[in-house]
């Protein structure tokens, strides 16, 4: 598991995906968090704009991510 590491409180869903490379750009991670692929905690994230903290862990397209500050 790759950690991601921020200098802010949070960020949000589709800006972590490109900042981890999950995905190459805004929207395609719109595209792939609005069809269901994308989980946050265990759970299936529609919303591009979640908040992500310390500790979450997030996972597409056999990946997984943990936020770290």
């Amino acid at each position: 598991m790759e950690k991601i590491a921020i200098k802010d409180e949070f960020i949000r869903l589709g800006q972590a995906l490109k900042l981890a490379g999950m995905v190459s750009s805004g929207i395609e991670a719109k595209i792939v968090i609005q069809e269901g692929q994308v989980t946050v905690n265990g759970e299936t994230e529609l919303r591009r704009g979640k908040k992500l903290h310390d500790g979450d862990i997030v996972s597409y397209h056999g990946e997984t991510i943990q936020i770290s500050q």
